[in-house]
């Protein structure tokens, strides 16, 4: 039941950052895709390593830190790129990469989705150290061989060569992903195993930006951001009262608490903006909502 005070919100109000961010991941590729095509190219190369406008290199970390590991000198053209890469998601948070950028997220994504539609349970879940786990692998395995092991299988580029040659050697893995997050264990590849994004979650621990509960008061407990987040976890502390800012790096920014919340919840903020101490109780709040909607049970059933 909805209150009066809160009209049905558009289609473009409950889907807006889920749109812009597919329309992300969309122009990313098409800037790639674009070159050949108009002979006008805005990014030349791939996600692991490309130029914007033939002139400003930009290159994964986690690649290049791997380069180095099996004791090659890289090119500064790959160096630069690679600061400025890690400098951006520093700033922008780090697993924003992970949601309007990264491709794979579209697989997992969809994987999400059809768990939802067939109601399958959200365990087992994965010990989420797996991910620095396999971040330490990677990076041990280049001084121990002197090859790029990861590449060979980083799902990340194998999409974009899916996506545009369509070439079908690796489709096996992408399909793997899928069958992973939807059958054995939600979010399984994004939240608990990739060190793509484990790295990235270490650069975010730096950045301003924040999804903070600026309107904890409004919060009726219909626990819809909990079912639709990718990082679930990430809003326990704010739905129980201990924090207002979404701490936890694993907090993709992927803003759809913010679509789906009806009362205006959450918003982005700037770290810098919220106090650390500040602290409040949803469950303490003033109950100037008595609808049945409001509903602590469901909170503990969730959480």
């Amino acid at each position: 039941m909805m209150s009066s005070a809160n009209p049905q919100p558009s289609i473009w109000r409950k889907h807006r950052f889920l749109l812009l961010r597919r329309l992300s991941q969309l122009l990313v590729l098409l800037t790639f895709v674009a070159g050949p095509i108009t002979g006008y190219q805005i990014l030349n190369g791939n996600l692991s390593a490309s130029q914007l406008f033939d002139s400003i290199p930009l290159s994964d970390p986690l690649l290049t830190l791997q380069v180095l590991l099996s004791g090659h000198l890289p090119e500064f053209s790959l160096l630069l790129g690679a600061l400025i890469i890690g400098g951006f998601y520093t700033l922008f948070g780090g697993r924003s990469f992970c949601s309007w950028v990264c491709p794979v997220s579209l697989i997992t994504d969809a994987a999400a989705w059809l768990r939802r539609k067939l109601h399958l349970p959200r365990l087992p879940v994965l010990p989420r150290y797996l991910k620095y786990a396999l971040l330490a692998l990677v990076l041990l395995l280049p001084p121990l061989t002197g090859l790029l092991v990861w590449e060979w299988v980083n799902p990340v580029p194998l999409v974009y060569r899916e996506l545009l040659f369509g070439t079908g050697s690796s489709l096996w893995l992408l399909v793997a992903i899928f069958l992973l997050d939807t059958f054995i264990s939600e979010r399984a590849w994004c939240g608990h195993l990739c060190p793509t994004g484990a790295l990235y979650r270490l650069l975010g621990k730096a950045s301003p930006l924040r999804l903070a509960a600026k309107q904890p008061q409004s919060c009726d407990l219909c626990m819809a951001c909990f079912t639709v987040c990718p990082e679930p976890q990430v809003l326990k502390p704010v739905l129980r009262g201990h924090e207002m800012k979404l701490t936890a790096t694993d907090c993709t920014l992927c803003g759809r608490c913010i679509d789906v919340c009806n009362q205006n919840v959450f918003s982005f903020h700037s770290r810098l903006q919220l106090s650390p101490a500040t602290t409040y109780s949803i469950n303490s709040q003033p109950q100037t909502d008595t609808s049945p909607d409001r509903d602590p049970s469901r909170m503990e059933k969730h959480l």
